[in-house]
Parts: C-alpha cells; structure tokens; sequence
C-alpha cells in the first residue's frame, strides 16, 4: 500500500460521521473543562500568532520534570512523543550501529533508526514461556559493542506488559555494559497500576519520552516530552526537525492537563478498567479467542484471533464498516501480527459495550470475508 494510499485510508476514516476510535489508543473521554478553558484562552489571547520557546515554555517544561518526580534533568517539549524518538535516534543513530529492541513494539522509532543507517534489532516476546516481556538474559545477548540505543516502550504498545524497578535497573546497566542510550518510552505509563520510570533509577545516558497524546487526549495537537541530564536533552535537541518550539495551543492545553492530572486520571482510568472487563468478557464468550494479556497496563487490550480462525485484517475490516476503527497486529509486527488485534480502551464505556455487542456478529462475517489488504497507517 502506497503512502497516497495509506492517507487516503486514514482521511476516509477521520471523514466518517461519529466514528469510534478504538484502534490509536487515543483518548476520546470528555475533555477535562479547565484543558478546553486554557485552549480558548490561548485562542482568545492571540498567541497562536507567534512561535513558542524552542525547547517549550519553561512553565511546563518545569511541570512535566516535577511530574516525572527526578530533580535536576531538563525537558524538551516535543511536537508529539513521537518527535522525541526521532530526535534521538538522529542524535545517535548511524551506519555501522545498531538500535535494540523488542518485537512486538512500536514501529516508528525502528524506521527512524534505519533512515539514520542504524541496523534495527528485535527481540521477540510474544510468548507466554516469557510472561509476553524482554528479559536480560535476551538483551544481554543481543546487545554489543556497536549497539547505540536500546528501545523500550513500557507499557509495551500493544501488548500492555510493563517492567518492574529490578527489571528497568537491569536494562540500564546492560546498555552501560556496551555504552549504548536506554531510551525508555513512558507514553503510557499513566494508565499502570505501577510503573517504573527510568530517570528514577538512573540518569545517565538515560532519556525517557512522553506523550499528552495518550493520558490528556492530545493527539490531534501534537505535544510531548524528552526528558533527559542537559547535556543529553541538548545533544537531541540539536537534531530537532521542529526548531520553532511546539503547538503554542497544545502547550497551554498539556499545562493546564498538568495541573488537575491527579483527579483527571482517577476517572479516567475508572472508565479504561471498566472497558477492559467489558472487553474480558466478550471474547470468553467467543470460542478461539483470548486476551494473552490481561489486564493491560496500557490504555488498550491484545486479542488473539488465530485460534478462532479469524483473520485480523479481517476483522478490522467488517467494524470498519460498522463505523468503528480498531487495528491488526501487523502494524505492531511482521512476525506476530496475524495473530491479534488491539482496541483501544479510553473512549466513553458505551462505545465499548458497542465493540463488545457487535464482535459475534463480526466474527461469523470476517471468517465468511475474502483476503483483505492490510491498512499500515
């Protein structure tokens, strides 16, 4: 599928009257009011009109430090999390090195590594026999000395695994071990029922990202984080595409998001585990299928749909056309991806009981469905 394709695809669904988003692992709960109010005041006050502070308004560049909990590193406000992982794989990556990390995992750091000349490597873990996690036995052996960034999503996009402060220590001294950056993206670290950052157990030669895209429902504005010691955070900084500073807009919302996060977070995750156990319960009811990971750390569940003799693609398709987006594996992975689908969990419960309601029905369709080509967006 072309890149014309591929927008075209994702135009068409952003097109569609009432569309439930249950495939980017946005957040589609209401708004929190004083996020919206910080909006309209930013609108209201013009500043759109002129360029942020290259590395963020210092106001929440100091907010998203103090939330992380680690005095004395620096944040770079990013356009997106995912403008954080390209700059530090600009920063470090290049040919004759390599980039570590696991399979499944988010994509798009593993493209931007190859685009700087890096070799990718992926560590396979959808597996039981390791609890679907990367051990240190298995990075151990696939790091060297050419290895220059290792990569963790955690919690794993889309497994929803995540590590425990042993396990992160562990990565950490094994990427000291060959001298290579532990890049530890904590885009969802928010939806964990606990979780590790790795700033927490070490800040040197250690960088975590994060995104407002996720937990604040900003994904249409595109703001993040690169949090980092300064010498670190200024190295990736001079790799920056965006040299104009982030979203003015997007800024005043993460800030505003910032200060009310604690009770923001307590409803939102209320809704998300309730829609994990509406989830949990439709497919036991659906013979073949499982959740091979449950609950989710993330805002988001894997089912298994091989064993019930159900194409993903498939099945991503027959929604589709119920007016409700989820996605298949294979845009997580090449190996595993014709085993699953993932559907996100942040959105108003009735649109899960919807999902829920509907998946006999889509079952019985996608198994009678043809071959259907894969949308990668």
């Amino acid at each position: 599928m072309s890149i014309e394709d591929r927008n075209r695809y994702f135009d068409e669904l952003f097109s569609t009257p009432g569309l439930l988003w249950l495939g980017q692992n946005t957040n589609h709960i209401p708004p929190h009011p004083s996020v919206v109010a910080a909006m309209k005041a930013s609108i209201d006050a013009g500043e759109f009109s002129a360029y942020a502070p290259p590395l963020g308004f210092e106001a929440l560049r100091t907010a998203i430090v103090e939330d992380l909990g680690v005095p004395g590193v620096s944040a770079l406000v990013t356009e997106g999390g995912v403008s954080a992982l390209a700059m530090v794989c600009r920063a470090r990556c290049r040919p004759g090195t390599n980039m570590v990390t696991t399979d499944p995992t988010w994509k798009w750091p593993c493209l931007f590594a190859q685009q700087a000349g890096a070799e990718v490597r992926q560590i396979p873990i959808y597996d039981p026999a390791c609890h679907y996690k990367l051990t240190a036995d298995q990075l151990a052996g696939t790091v060297d000395q050419n290895t220059a960034m290792i990569y963790l999503v955690d919690p794993n996009n889309p497994l929803g695994v995540t590590y425990t402060r042993d396990e992160i220590a562990a990565f950490i001294t094994i990427a000291e071990s060959v001298g290579a950056v532990f890049v530890h993206d904590c885009t969802y670290r928010d939806f964990a029922m606990s979780h590790t950052p790795a700033l927490t157990v070490s800040v040197k030669n250690v960088i975590v990202t994060s995104s407002f895209s996720k937990w604040l429902g900003l994904a249409g504005l595109r703001v993040g984080a690169l949090v980092a010691e300064p010498q670190l955070m200024a190295e990736c900084a001079a790799c920056a595409p965006g040299v104009l500073g982030t979203s003015v807009i997007a800024q005043r919302a993460a800030q505003a998001g910032l200060v009310v996060k604690p009770d923001w977070m307590k409803i939102v995750l209320t809704i998300c585990r309730t829609n994990q156990e509406h989830i949990r319960t439709a497919v036991e009811q659906i013979p073949g299928m499982h959740l091979p990971v449950y609950p989710s750390h993330g805002n988001f569940l894997v089912i298994e749909t091989i064993d019930a003799g159900v194409s993903p693609e498939a099945l991503v398709e027959c929604y589709r056309q119920k007016g409700i987006m989820i996605r298949q594996g294979t845009y997580h992975s090449a190996a595993f991806g014709h085993r699953f689908i993932k559907v996100s969990i942040s959105v108003p419960e009735d649109q899960v009981i919807r999902f829920c309601d509907l998946l006999p029905e889509m079952v019985r369709l996608a198994r009678e469905m043809g071959p259907v080509s894969a949308a990668q967006f």
